[in-house]
């Protein structure tokens, strides 16, 4: 296993907190980042966390909040392992929105594709998601 998932993992189970109050957790993966203006929880935080992670594990980042920038970073690979970056789309293949997370493996039946993530049902945690609609994937290097 990487150090991006192990630092991923570590944060398992950090999730939002419904209504005025924030998850001052996650507010503060993105004032570590260098987003000091997100003030709650409910932006849309999963390049935020995988930006954060990247960080504390010395790898290469995005450096923006929206989960496509994954696309342009490290370098894209067609086999990945456990550790590798994962982007999806969401709504439309041609939508600018996305989603992006941490692989960890393909289903048995390869339909979905498991992985750990930040704002995975408002958490940190591991779920699936259909391989239909993978955009890639991309290993990241020591920045």
């Amino acid at each position: 296993m990487n150090d991006l998932l192990n630092i991923g993992l570590s944060q398992y189970g950090v999730k939002e907190i419904p209504g005025t109050k924030h998850n001052s957790t996650i507010v503060g993966y993105s004032k570590e980042i260098g987003y000091g203006g997100i003030i709650d929880d409910e932006t849309a935080w999963c390049s935020i966390f995988l930006n954060w992670c990247a960080l504390k594990a010395g790898l290469q980042r995005s450096k923006k909040l929206n989960a496509r920038s994954w696309l342009n970073i490290g370098e894209e690979i067609k086999e990945p392992q456990a550790g590798d970056v994962v982007i999806f789309w969401r709504e439309s293949k041609n939508s600018w929105k996305g989603h992006v997370a941490i692989y960890i493996n393909h289903s048995e039946s390869k339909k979905y594709i498991n992985c750990l993530g930040g704002n995975q049902s408002n958490k940190v945690c591991i779920r699936a998601y259909k391989a239909e609609q993978l955009l890639g994937f991309r290993r990241l290097t020591k920045a």
